[in-house]
Order: C-alpha cells, then structure tokens, then sequence
C-alpha cells in the first residue's frame, strides 16, 4: 500500500503524522510511504532522516495526495486540503468532526473513508490514540494557563504555586478522565490548591486515592461548579464524550461569578467547547476576554511540543497504520472492533453516531455498509 504524509498547515502545528522508525516498519512490510518535504521540520526531523528510513521525499502536498491509497496526519483537513483529497481515498487522522459540518460534507461527497484516531475505542471504553495527546494537552493546560495569569498577559497575576506567606493558587478542573488527571498532577506539582470534578464517583475515588487526598474531588452538579469556579483563578474544561459535540457546562452566569483575570483553558474546544462563550484560537492568536474572564482555546495544544508529541503519537497509531496496510481496508476494520469504531465516514455514508447527532444527519451504522 502507499501511504501519504503531508505536511501540517495548521496554524503552528509542528507535529507530523510518522517518525523514520514508523517509516522503516512500513517499508520492512512492502510498503511505500510518501512524505512531504519539510513534513517534519518542526519536529526536529529533516527529509534525509526519512529518506534514511526508506520514504519517498516529494516537494508538495498534492504529490502526497495524488498518490497515496492511505493518508496519515496528525489533524483534521482544512480548506486548502479539501480539493487534494481523491474519491475513494482513505484518511487516517484526528478528525473531531461533530463541530465541523463542511468537512464532513466534503468527506461524505468525496465518498472517503476517514478513521479518526479520537473515537478509535477499545472494549473497555479507552481511548488508545487520544490518551497520549490527552496527557500533552493536560499538562500543556495549566503550563499556559499559568503564563496567562500573568498581569502582562491579561491575568489576575497570581503564581500558582505562591510562596512563603502567600496565597496559592486554585486550579478546578472539570472532567477526571485524561486530560483532567494530567492538569491535576502538573497544578499539585506546582503547588497550587486542585479541585476535580467528574460526573464518575469511581474516577474521583481513583483521583483520591492517588493524590492521598490532597486533591478536593467533587461530583459534577450545578451548584458545585458555580461554587467552585467562583473561588478558582484558573478552571480547566477537561470534558469528552467520544465523537460528540462537548456538553455546554460553564454558562455565561458562571462565568460572570468567576473573578477578574482568571483563566480558563478549554481543552474541551476540539470538540466544540465547553463554555457558552468558547471559540477556537490559534497559537498565533491564542487567548480572548469574555466576561472578564482570560479564555485559552486553541484546539492543537500538542503542537507546540512536537518532539514529545509526534513520538508519542506513533508510538500508538503505527499498529493501527499497519493493519489498515497490512490487508484491505474492509478486513481491517471488520476483524478489530475498536478499529472500526474509529470509522467516521465509509463511502458516502456516515458512520459516527455522535457525530450524526450533533449535526443532524443521517446515522449508518458501519456494519450494514461492510455486508
């Protein structure tokens, strides 16, 4: 199979979809892998590293697209994209498509066959490929929301983890899952004062236990969050339910309880946001105030840690790369489940059901397609 790298055009999106020694297990299988010149660059990986390995180095995306049964990225297509993709192709990549109605027209005209990593699931409920990213962008989450509490930067001016005859600061965070747990070990590690709240009294008997009850755990209800947002100066949305758009939990009126300058990081923006007032930033332009709040929502918060990220992330998609390789497409995502509960779009047909939720469309369950 040929199998096509491109490179990122996301706004500061300096991950890639495949490091040299993903490329060398590929080519040690007899496969061809196309990758963009320059693809790896901000990962610290030029093309001779990829050539090294065995890839195909060819000057532009469309060489890429033109050429390749298999596409493997990192992000979601963006308009400039749209017109490179060819019928039939298949799109292995983070997708987050509930918030993104065009791109799933696009994919569903184009009839592409597009496995997103995020809602590839095993059976019992995790998340193989979003976990690693999770993890970055929980950390990630309170390392700049720490930076915008800063009063040059907009912020309150308060450090998180105080001194001596200082106050600390409070982070709550809201979702325990990934994300969540990594921006709670990175705020208890700085020293501030962590409040978690999930919906899973099991989770946040976990989150307990690990922290020896150092951390405040509280079950997610209205009033807890109102309460608890109004004492933080940083609050973290940590929310997922796979595939689908995320819940809108902060309201304008909680917002408008919380304190002057304070953060909020809305990891939850990938899939639409978890704030009546969130909307997708960039890195370029990262943060906006609304209710005088700091709001940090930029949907590819990995991507300025591409040396961590890009490994991190073949270290988990390159199994799942080599079945799609390895035989037909239809056998790979019939003989592993969790495979093909990544399946978004299968020839023209949409097979995500949140995602057919959230924007209204026709549901087609993936298993009536592969008859």
């Amino acid at each position: 199979m040929i199998i096509g790298v491109p490179k990122e055009i996301k706004d500061n999106e300096y991950r890639v979809g495949i490091v040299p020694t993903g490329v060398e297990d590929l080519a040690s299988h007899g496969h061809r892998v196309v990758i963009q010149s320059g693809a790896g660059v901000g990962s610290g990986l030029s093309d001779e590293d990829f050539l090294s390995a065995g890839a195909e180095v060819v000057p532009d995306a469309g060489d890429v697209w033109g050429t390749s049964d298999l596409i493997m990225k990192v992000k979601e297509p963006l308009p400039p994209e749209y017109g490179l993709m060819r019928r039939g192709q298949t799109l292995f990549t983070f997708l987050h498509l509930a918030p993104l109605p065009d791109l799933v027209e696009i994919l569903l005209t184009g009839n592409i066959r597009s496995i997103a990593y995020e809602t590839i699931q095993l059976s019992d409920g995790t998340l193989p490929l979003l976990a690693p990213m999770s993890q970055v962008a929980g950390k990630m989450a309170v390392q700049v929301g720490a930076a915008f509490l800063q009063r040059e930067n907009g912020g309150m001016g308060i450090l998180l983890g105080g001194v001596p005859g200082t106050k600390h600061g409070r982070v709550v965070i809201i979702g325990g899952g990934n994300v969540g747990l990594s921006a709670a070990k990175v705020a208890y590690g700085l020293g501030a004062e962590v409040v978690v709240i999930d919906t899973d009294p099991a989770r946040l008997g976990y989150i307990d236990d690990i922290f020896d009850s150092k951390v405040v755990t509280l079950m997610s209800n209205k009033g807890n969050i109102r309460d608890a947002t109004a004492d933080c100066d940083m609050l973290v949305g940590a929310v997922l339910i796979p595939g689908a758009e995320a819940p809108r939990i902060i309201t304008r009126e909680i917002l408008r309880g919380m304190k002057k300058g304070s953060v909020f990081v809305d990891v939850s923006i990938d899939q639409g946001g978890m704030s009546e007032t969130s909307r997708p930033t960039s890195h370029s332009n990262p943060v906006y105030i609304e209710e005088e709040v700091v709001h940090y929502c930029v949907p590819n918060i990995p991507g300025s840690v591409p040396v961590t990220s890009t490994y991190a992330l073949t270290n988990v998609t390159l199994p799942y790369c080599r079945k799609l390789a390895g035989s037909d497409i239809v056998s790979a995502v019939i003989n592993d489940p969790a495979l093909g509960l990544g399946v978004n779009t299968w020839d023209g047909h949409l097979t995500c059901s949140p995602v057919a939720e959230a924007q209204g469309r026709e549901y087609t369950p993936l298993e009536r397609m592969l008859r």
